[in-house]
């Protein structure tokens, strides 16, 4: 069975989490950070340990840990009857994340609708980053060089995927907005597109 699936794409910063977290607490919505799910995984983890050597210097952990990572997490949300296919749209952040992931998932995950939460102050951006590492303990976005390497890998490795999903599906939000008009743009399309 595909799971019925809307991504949320945008550079690091953009409010990418702050609308999947808000989404996913209404009814028949399951939201998967893939950031979220590896940040919970202890140091003494195998896959632990790949994430944090990786993130420490912004890059992205390769495709294979994090696919298997993602199944695994999903799986056991299934199993605990926190996400339920059948009914579920499932709303995805941080993966796919590349365009070999969007191939290796393209048997799982039925995408309805892309998100590209868009912000055009690259400085807010960062500043978001600096404020979110102090608030959330998050070492990848306390370090100027590591957030400006994590906006070129998504540039180079996340941007390409908007042309693999194709224009009929994508949706550009300004993210720039409060977070309130960001979620209600959001929600004007959702509806279109889960119908």
């Amino acid at each position: 069975m595909k799971y019925r699936t809307i991504l949320l794409f945008g550079e690091p910063g953009a409010g990418k989490g702050t609308q999947g977290k808000i989404l996913g607490t209404i009814p028949n919505f399951f939201h998967c950070a893939c950031g979220d799910v590896f940040r919970s995984l202890s140091a003494a983890d195998p896959l632990g340990r790949v994430f944090i050597e990786y993130s420490s210097k912004g890059q992205l952990v390769p495709d294979e840990p994090t696919i298997e990572l993602w199944q695994q997490f999903i799986r056991n949300c299934v199993k605990g009857e926190r996400f339920h296919p059948e009914k579920d749209t499932l709303v995805l952040d941080g993966i796919p994340r590349n365009v070999h992931q969007a191939e290796i998932l393209k048997d799982t995950i039925d995408v309805k609708a892309v998100f590209v939460l868009h912000c055009s102050n690259s400085e807010a951006m960062v500043q978001r980053l600096q404020q979110r590492a102090l608030k959330e303990n998050r070492l990848d976005d306390a370090n100027l060089t590591v957030i400006r390497d994590r906006l070129k890998v998504y540039d180079q490795e996340t941007k390409p995927l908007l042309s693999f999903y194709g224009k009929k599906i994508v949706h550009r939000i300004n993210s720039t907005q409060t977070p309130p008009n960001v979620l209600f743009d959001l929600l004007q399309h959702v509806t279109k597109a889960i119908k």
